[in-house]
């Protein structure tokens, strides 16, 4: 008998750490090779870790919820003997370990290859994540907080409607428990906190008057999102309970007010206000919001960008989504599709800005193929997406690797290899309903262009007042890689490809 101690392993593209989402053992269980021991989440990934051995599980060297450097013990587990599979399953593990810890350092002094959002930082984090407790029924769980997060249609600038998944109610029994073999969703075991990313969620369940533990997770990792809550409602609202509709409303409401004024709750907070709803609260810094922040830091401290702006007459745009539409209705091309389509030979004129700044070389790099990221609203938050090799696609080729990318990042499915590696990033904020913004550089890239909405204005024609679409782009660029007159040249060249599209076929 022997005990084997399993390191938390490189997951890919040279992470440095992982935090561990939920336990699919406890100590004293009996393990075999490949089984499934845990999910841990990366900034760019959650991943099911199967166990390189069998045998009984004698110590959890951490806990749900935290942080565990590669190379660190992570399990162990008493063997009874020592097979040579076994034997080289934990050889491999900890010669990967020991091949990356050159490639942690790098990372940890800030020289890594990354995308906004991920990557690794340069201090060793250690700590743990404070997990909020269960709260009672009355209580819903959650805060409003304010957050802007950059979503993407591939279509019509409009998010696509979905039919709401089966959920739990706030009467699930035990029989219901039952039927998922005794074990919980990630997530809503006691003692671990609600996964709720959204902070729109956490205030849509508290108006509703519905316990975010009692709400059944659709989404990858155990995250609740608001089709689960829209659905939970409907689904109390369908069963009958309570009284008619309006006594309802009128109970969800004295609900959601008692539960604000009841002392603190999970992530310690204070009592609020029942008249403005607001509370004092410190929510942790920790996961994918950590390595967001890190990451957006990071570009503002390195990169010295510019923007620039203009708004823009979208008829011909509209018109050629129409032709598309009408000619090849099943190649699905939409306004995202087309401005991808500009941007891509925008960046062929000027090439300046598809690159990065090598800055231990001191050289400007550019490079010789256009992978477009794409900013998105995935379940864990902001990702970015990358079509590989865009400059070499047609129109409706572009069109499905868009649709397909960002379908998968909403769905939480993306690896990570599909989120690194872009060179230039689009950015299509106008599904908010906003006009402009000044979009922060997803590092290493020397730009992003951001896209409005398409909304009708009065526009001067020919010396005639006439209401057309209009929209607005937005350019930030590094200012390194160019001056002014590039990035001028460049939005005015999309410009000028939205307004008249016909003069894409001049560079064909």
């Amino acid at each position: 008998m022997s005990v084997r101690t399993f390191d938390l392993p490189d997951l890919g593209e040279g992470l440095t750490e992982g935090e561990v989402i939920s336990w699919d053992v406890a100590v004293g269980d009996t393990v075999a090779v490949d089984q499934i021991i845990a999910v841990v989440e990366t900034a760019k990934a959650q991943v099911d870790l199967p166990c390189p051995f069998a045998g009984t599980v004698t110590t959890l060297h951490a806990q749900a919820g935290e942080v565990v450097d590669v190379g660190k013990p992570l399990i162990s587990v008493e063997v009874a003997g020592t097979s040579s599979a076994d034997t080289a399953l934990v050889e491999d593990a900890t010669e990967r370990s020991t091949a990356t810890q050159e490639r942690m350092d790098e990372e940890r002094a800030g020289s890594g290859n990354v995308l906004i959002g991920y990557g690794t930082s340069e201090a060793k984090r250690g700590r743990r994540r404070r997990v909020g407790r269960r709260p009672s029924s009355s209580a819903p769980a959650g805060a409003p907080a304010a957050e802007m997060a950059l979503t993407l249609s591939e279509d019509d600038a409009t998010p696509e409607p979905s039919a709401p998944s089966p959920v739990s109610t706030e009467g699930t029994s035990a029989a219901d428990a039952s039927t998922r073999g005794g074990r919980d969703e990630p997530g809503s075991r006691p003692g671990e906190a609600v996964r709720v990313i959204s902070p729109l969620v956490r205030r849509l369940a508290r108006e509703y008057g519905l316990d975010l533990f009692s709400v059944t997770p659709t989404a990858p990792g155990g995250i609740i999102t608001r089709r689960d809550v829209e659905a939970a409602r409907a689904a109390r609202d369908d069963s009958g309970a309570g009284s008619s509709g309006e006594s309802r409303r009128a109970a969800e409401s004295v609900t959601s007010v008692a539960s604000d004024a009841t002392g603190p709750s999970a992530g310690g907070t204070t009592p609020t206000t029942a008249t403005t709803g607001l509370r004092d609260e410190r929510v942790p810094l920790t996961g994918i919001r950590r390595t967001i922040a890190d990451r957006l830091s990071r570009s503002r401290s390195e990169i010295p960008d510019a923007t620039t702006w203009v708004d823009v007459d979208a008829t011909g745009l509209r018109s050629l989504k129409d032709d598309l539409a009408a000619t090849v209705p099943d190649a699905r091309i939409g306004y995202l599709a087309l401005l991808a389509r500009i941007v891509v030979a925008g960046l062929a004129r000027f090439p300046e800005l598809n690159a990065s700044v090598d800055t231990e070389a001191g050289e400007i790099v550019r490079k010789g193929v256009v992978n477009l990221s794409l900013a998105a609203q995935g379940p864990r938050g902001l990702v970015v997406p990358v079509v590989h090799g865009a400059s070499a696609m047609s129109t409706e080729q572009l069109s499905a690797a868009i649709r397909d990318v960002t379908g998968r990042a909403r769905a939480g499915t993306l690896s990570p290899a599909e989120m690194t590696g872009g060179t230039f990033t689009l950015n299509n904020y106008g599904v908010y309903g906003v006009d402009g913004s000044t979009p922060i550089i997803n590092h290493p890239e020397a730009g992003m262009l951001g896209v409005g909405r398409i909304v009708d204005k009065p526009w001067v024609v020919d010396g005639a007042l006439a209401v057309r679409p209009v929209t607005q782009l937005s350019l930030s660029f590094d200012h390194r890689v160019c001056d002014g007159g590039v990035a001028g040249g460049f939005l005015r060249y999309v410009a000028d490809c939205v307004e008249r599209p016909g003069a894409l076929l001049a560079g064909l």
